[in-house]
């Protein structure tokens, strides 16, 4: 029979096991569901691994370019759910776009601050990866 502090010590090791695991999974089904249909610009850079305050403002930027090219969304939907969490009384509609629409928004998008370049490069290296 073993020791109770190294009983707790495994369990607390496979709770934040458990926990990682739970995280990587989201993050895959995230990813695989933006591979798969469209969804929101700040939906896809969260899956590329974009924070979320970076992703929202980097989605506005890039919904800008999308007025300017003339880009319409693939699809719209209503949704309650915001990119800072939670459920919201009121719906609003949020606008869907394909990977592809995506990488030719990005082409378009030169943005000055620094963290939405790195988050830039890495939505472009998401996008490309589903190509």
């Amino acid at each position: 029979m073993s020791h109770p502090s190294i009983r707790r010590e495994r369990r607390t090791t496979r709770r934040s096991l458990r926990a990682t695991l739970r995280r990587r999974a989201a993050g895959t089904r995230l990813a695989a569901s933006c591979h798969r249909r469209p969804r929101s610009l700040a939906t896809v850079a969260i899956a590329a691994g974009v924070d979320k305050t970076t992703a929202s403002g980097c989605a506005n930027g890039l919904r800008t370019v999308a007025k300017r090219c003339g880009i319409v969304p693939a699809e719209t939907a209503r949704t309650r759910r915001t990119v800072t969490g939670g459920r919201a009384r009121k719906t609003r509609t949020v606008a869907h776009y394909t990977l592809g629409q995506v990488c030719t928004l990005l082409g378009s998008y030169k943005p000055r601050k620094a963290e939405y370049v790195a988050a830039v490069a890495l939505i472009a290296a998401f996008t490309t990866n589903a190509a």
